[in-house]
């Protein structure tokens, strides 16, 4: 339905002279203001220095529209237009929510369009912490709702098995097997305290013998540093799936380095002339392509910076023949992505290749009290322990409910409580309560079938409810083109709170007969609506609470 007054109003730009002219068309937040509303008069007058009230109504002199699309029209303010929908095409909308079902919101405008979305990508030192989740929750997210719009979408993880940290890692785990082994031994500067180190090195004695720990100190190590990788990954892995996610592709640093990837990245900057040598170093033209500075691809010592290994994983990516690619990153990496936007120009990829999504920090509390850290992790909150504690549906919810780049307070208690206040509660017993009007009408929600009569539903919430429903393709578009998932979220909790209201205000079970079946019928598409809704999202839809 927007999608035709869109085109029609495209038209309408073009033939004012104004083709491609950039306007809205958006629901109003106030219902009395019709079902749609454009601002396209107000752009036009503006660009012809009119008066936008007159220009509104030259608009809606050239609107061609199909017949029983539209009920009325108005022009409000300084000049919007505001349109309502006729009835005849909230039942057609509700036909077509019933006939496409798990399939109802789905598109295909991305159809043909390869896109790669890593994250979480945690390093493997250690387990994953309440930000890691938030990032995976986003991440999982924004790949389903890109396909969800037909794109050929890929998961992937990329771990930093490589560098300093790697190091710390490897000889951290390597003075707790020693301890567990009786030997004297310190963490070194900079190292791993936590707990799951302790747990690793009795698995280590466990699986190798107490001998282990008797090995020549760089052997030890050198074996410490793939064990303490594997074993962290795993431990990431399982938190992971518990969590509902997981990925097509595990791609590791290392690989590059040995596959001779980074090397070749180099020689193909150099083929460029995108580098020099200054100051003992490396550098990268960076500048040339919008940077701040020239960035430094190999210090004078000779190690590589974390800068180097990235273009190469990006070259990577566009080698695998992607169009597109979107990396979740935490926010502390914000001043690192006009260098990577650089460095992917100066090899000629086209500006949307590449595109970032920040997480913010999330921060833990227990009522009115923030949770520092766990036992485990000596450090942090765990993504396990929260998980644990709250659900998965839970803290998916809670993690999406505002836009990653924003910080977010997650109340424990709040997420736990079995009332309206708890958000995720507050949208599940929606679509647990339209559940129970089956059971109570002692029928199976898809055996209610046929087309829904308007005249059949007398109550002003039935209306509600019905142009509710109808956002939905709207909102799963907008959320994908926009990569914001809690566009889902927010719809969700406002269709939950018009779904309570109906159930109240309305009865079903036992009104007159055509009464009933029409409700039946709204009940039906609301619970495919809200299960759709909570599916893009990776959280359950329950019949019971």
């Amino acid at each position: 339905m927007s999608d035709t007054l869109r085109a029609e109003l495209s038209r309408v730009a073009a033939r004012l002279g104004a083709d491609g002219l950039d306007f809205v068309l958006e629901r109003p937040r106030d219902a009395e203001h019709g079902d749609l509303a454009t601002n396209l008069a107000m752009v036009l007058a503006r660009r012809e220095r009119a008066n936008p009230r007159k220009t509104a109504e030259r608009v809606l002199e050239e609107l061609k529209l199909p017949p029983n699309l539209i009920s009325k029209t108005e022009i409000a303010g300084p000049g919007f237009i505001n349109f309502w929908l006729a009835e005849t095409q909230l039942a057609a909308a509700h036909q077509h929510i019933l006939e496409a079902g798990a399939q109802y919101g789905r598109s295909t405008w991305g159809a043909g369009l390869k896109v790669n979305v890593e994250f979480v990508s945690a390093n493997p030192t250690g387990p994953l912490h309440v930000g890691h989740g938030r990032g995976a929750a986003l991440g999982d997210a924004i790949a389903s709702l890109l396909e969800w719009t037909g794109h050929a979408v890929t998961r992937e993880f990329y771990v930093n098995d490589a560098g300093v940290q790697i190091d710390k890692l490897a000889q951290s785990l390597w003075v707790r097997v020693r301890q567990e082994a009786g030997h004297d031994a310190e963490i070194p500067e900079g190292g791993y305290h936590g707990e799951y180190l302790r747990e690793n090195a009795r698995q280590v004695l466990a699986e190798e013998g107490r001998t282990f720990a008797d090995l020549p100190q760089e052997e030890g190590i050198e074996r410490c540093r793939h064990i303490a990788v594997r074993l962290q990954r795993a431990e990431q892995d399982r938190d992971l799936v518990e969590f509902g996610v997981k990925f097509d592709v595990i791609t590791f640093e290392q690989a590059a380095y040995n596959s001779g990837g980074v090397d070749r990245t180099l020689e193909l900057l150099a083929r460029r002339r995108l580098t020099y040598e200054a100051e003992g170093a490396l550098w990268l033209r960076t500048t040339d392509f919008g940077d701040d500075k020239d960035r430094v691809l190999r210090k004078g010592d000779g190690s590589l910076t974390y800068l180097t290994p990235d273009i190469a994983y990006h070259v990577d990516k566009h080698d695998r023949g992607f169009d597109r690619v979107i990396d979740v990153w935490g926010a502390d990496h914000h001043g690192y992505i006009p260098r990577m936007q650089a460095a992917l120009a100066a090899l000629g990829y086209p500006p949307e290749f590449f595109d970032v999504e920040l997480v913010q920090l999330v921060r833990v509390l227990r009522g009115n009290e923030e949770v520092r850290m766990s036992k485990r992790s000596g450090e942090f909150v765990t993504l396990r322990d929260l998980v644990q504690e709250v659900g998965v549906d839970a803290a998916r919810y809670f993690f999406l409910a505002r836009k990653g780049a924003s910080p977010l307070d997650f109340d424990i208690e709040l997420a736990k409580r079995q009332t309206d206040e708890n958000p995720i509660f507050y949208v599940q017993m929606a679509h647990a309560r339209l559940s129970g009007i089956f059971r109570t009408a002692g029928r199976e929600a898809e055996s209610v079938e046929g087309k829904l009569d308007l005249d059949a539903l007398p109550a002003a919430e039935d209306t509600e409810l019905l142009k509710k429903l109808v956002q939905f393709p709207e909102v799963v578009d907008k959320a994908a083109r926009e990569r914001e998932p809690h566009r889902v979220t927010v719809y969700l909790h406002e269709l939950a709170g018009v779904i309570h209201g109906w159930y109240h205000r309305t009865r079903t079970v036992g009104e007159e007969a055509r009464t009933e079946q029409a409700r039946l019928l709204l009940a039906r598409a609301a619970r495919v609506v809200l299960a759709n809704g909570l599916g893009v999202l990776g959280i359950s839809a329950p019949d019971r609470m």
